[in-house]
């Protein structure tokens, strides 16, 4: 990313730790240097509503707002939230998605009808799209709320820093909880991180 600011949008559904995760992304830039700005919550906040949040950082930001078309990576803790934001990249964006179904109360109440295939239609829209299951993960490792921090180690290669240093804000962050929760969030950081791997072409 060679702009001076660097601008990330986090979709998902209440619960899912949206907000959590772009906090910690937000400290990891101010560790940086970064100026950092974010948004609060668009939408519901109450678990099971529609959460989205965005960052932006670089050494000046004057505004928390993210233009459409201009977001270097969408972090998509839903899938079907991340097709509905995907128009929000950058031509160059990546989405990483999460394609584990958690379908939210518009659509179980009948507002909204789940798309069938919302990966496939980000990817036949052209956007760089890149899913795995952070559930499935997260409850390999005994936990599904390390959902969360999967999605960070997914994200921690496609930032203009170190992913050290985002792994560092998630140890802070769950310091106080013992050392145990701690090396839980480590390995949840480093299977996302290896999750969002792209194959290399042969």
């Amino acid at each position: 990313m060679n702009d001076a600011i660097t601008n990330i949008l986090v979709c998902g559904i209440g619960g899912q730790g949206v907000m959590t995760a772009t906090e910690i992304l937000a400290e990891a830039a101010i560790a940086e240097g970064h100026d950092a700005k974010k948004t609060e919550v668009a939408g519901m906040a109450q678990r099971g509503g529609v959460v989205t949040s965005h960052l932006r950082f670089g050494p000046k930001v004057l505004s928390p707002q993210i233009a459409p078309g201009t977001v270097h990576v969408l972090l998509g803790f839903e899938a079907a939230e991340a097709l509905r934001w995907s128009h929000y990249l950058r031509p160059d964006g990546l989405a990483l998605v999460n394609d584990a179904h958690f379908v939210p109360p518009v659509v179980e109440i009948g507002l909204f009808d789940y798309p069938e295939d919302p990966i496939g239609q980000m990817r036949a829209r052209g956007v760089h799209t890149v899913s795995f299951n952070a559930a499935i993960i997260a409850r390999e490792l005994g936990d599904l709320r390390l959902g969360n921090t999967v999605m960070l180690g997914a994200i921690a290669d496609h930032l203009p820093f170190s992913p050290d240093v985002v792994l560092r804000s998630i140890e802070a962050r769950f310091a106080r909880k013992g050392e145990a929760v701690v090396d839980r969030n480590r390995r949840a950081f480093a299977a996302g991180r290896a999750a969002a791997q792209e194959p290399v072409p042969a």
